[in-house]
């Protein structure tokens, strides 16, 4: 599919593309940095970083040294990407589109950029064997979106030893309540020397108490740990000591080593308004159940979580108030009961207070990933049929939908040809209906990824159209563009189900 779809877009886009190739914005993308919620838990550079910049004229690695950029968690056999996807692009020019990727996004993008960044690849040519920033870069990107888990396994199959590596392990850990393994691992590895706060958390994780108090003494002393440092390492390693003083002040620019350490003194800050990362705390049955549906919800529009957690939350308990979330935890629950029973009737007259619910809350594709198959085969009555098909399209059986259901209008003949991957008409003003159709057309048109495509950069230029298409937003033709490149390359699925959930999603 790779081969034969890149040489269809060489052959038959590039002449046309090269005038387009000048609309691609290469400017204004993000500095190289951080999230800034991580904590300072490292105080020198590994003892195999170059401390100045002049490059060697041999690079000499072990024979058995990890490249960090190629390390990934799903081999080729799994993704259907090609090794060598990155290709001839700039390191820094991926990392850098790799961080811009948005948070929260069309599902079907945030799908594919986290395939992405958990793929085995091959460095980009040219990279230096021991560079990390693209590594780094895919890191960030999930933990900015608080997809901690997947992060954590990506670094454990690299090894937290490298001190960038580990600062982003090591938070991880805290936010996962695996403290005691974090502190075990920062005390085994010599070249990881950690900073006053990260060495007096650990002494008192593993009960050296008088240890961390002289440290913590000997800190402030030296004015290595400021005013409001210390007085969180205080509270947290002497609670009692503060019983009866007012609770410590909210900050929305905690460190994960800050959170944990509240936490640990019952004064858990708020998770409104801090990074995803944080939120995966209140999934805990000791956040209190509106905490746990809140974060639910936050995670699964982000991605970082599955669907069917997301639903075992929302069907956890029985809704005890009423208004926002709680409507729309009683819509879920009263449609899962009524198709759980198979009742079509009860089942027809719940679907669509449930599917309202899905989109206020922006949780329509988790809703058909669970739901879609099942309702398919429940004889349900009155527009819920026609609801229950639309479901369907957004969900991963959508091309069965649109070979075995008959289109009740044009609306759903032009849905059912997207899903099938047929050449589609549109003749009306709408910008989405009008980008899908120049889209799905037979043979595909010229595209402005095309030059991208023939410098062997194929990587970069589906990190861009990305962009493009998970804000579903925009210029027609920019939409257009961008599911053309990804059908000229064999990417037909994420193809067709990004204009279903263009077309489909109300946003």
């Amino acid at each position: 599919m790779w081969t034969n779809g890149v040489t269809l877009c060489v052959v038959g886009c590039l002449l046309g593309g090269a005038a387009l190739a000048q609309d691609i914005d290469t400017s204004g993308l993000p500095p190289l940095g951080t999230p800034d919620w991580l904590s300072d838990t490292v105080t020198r550079p590994h003892a195999n970083i170059a401390t100045d910049a002049s490059t060697p004229a041999i690079t000499v690695l072990p024979l058995d040294a990890i490249q960090l950029d190629a390390v990934g968690l799903l081999p080729a056999s799994i993704t259907g990407l090609p090794p060598d996807l990155w290709g001839a692009s700039d390191t820094q020019t991926l990392a850098a589109l790799m961080r811009a990727q948005p948070v929260q996004g069309l599902p079907a993008m945030q799908s594919f950029t986290q395939t992405l960044a958990l793929a085995e690849l091959n460095p980009p040519q040219g990279a230096p064997p021991e560079g990390s920033d693209l590594f780094l870069a895919r890191l960030d990107m999930l933990l900015t979106r608080g997809a901690l888990d997947p992060a954590q396994a990506l670094m454990e199959r690299a090894g937290p030893s490298d001190p960038a590596i580990f600062r982003r392990w090591f938070d991880v850990s805290l936010l996962t309540d695996r403290a005691n393994r974090a502190c075990a691992t920062m005390n085994a590895n010599p070249d990881i020397a950690p900073t006053l706060p990260a060495q007096i958390f650990c002494l008192a994780r593993g009960g050296d108490w008088s240890a961390a108090v002289l440290l913590l003494d000997t800190g402030e002393a030296l004015g290595q740990i400021t005013e409001g440092e210390g007085d969180l390492i205080a509270r947290f390693l002497d609670p009692e000591l503060f019983e009866g003083e007012p609770p410590l002040p909210p900050d929305t620019n905690l460190t994960a080593l800050e959170f944990q350490m509240r936490m640990a003194i019952a004064e858990r800050p708020d998770a409104t308004g801090l990074p995803l990362a944080f939120v995966h705390a209140d999934l805990s049955v000791l956040a209190g159940w509106r905490a746990q549906l809140d974060a639910a919800e936050r995670l699964t529009r982000s991605g970082a979580i599955a669907p069917q957690q997301w639903l075992a939350i929302y069907t956890a308990q029985a809704p005890s108030a009423s208004g926002a979330v709680w409507d729309r935890v009683e819509a879920v629950q009263a449609f899962d009961a009524a198709l759980l029973a198979g009742d079509p009737v009860e089942t027809s007259r719940r679907l669509v207070p449930a599917w309202d619910a899905m989109a206020e809350a922006g949780l329509q594709v988790a809703f058909a990933d669970i739901y879609a198959d099942r309702l398919l085969r429940t004889p349900l009555v009155g527009d819920a049929g026609i609801l229950a098909r639309r479901v369907g399209l957004l969900s991963p059986i959508y091309e069965e939908v649109a070979q075995t259901a008959i289109a009740q209008d044009e609306a759903e003949r032009f849905a059912f040809a997207v899903a099938r991957g047929l050449a589609v008409e549109h003749t009306g003003n709408d910008p989405i209906h009008r980008a899908i159709a120049g889209a799905f057309t037979d043979p595909l048109p010229a595209h402005r990824y095309s030059p991208y495509v023939a410098e062997n950069r194929l990587g970069e230029a589906l990190l861009r159209a990305a962009q493009v298409l998970a804000r579903g937003t925009g210029d027609a033709d920019d939409l257009t563009d961008a599911l053309v490149l990804f059908r000229s390359v064999g990417l037909e699925d994420v193809a067709r189900r990004t204009a279903l959930q263009l077309l489909l999603l109300e946003r």
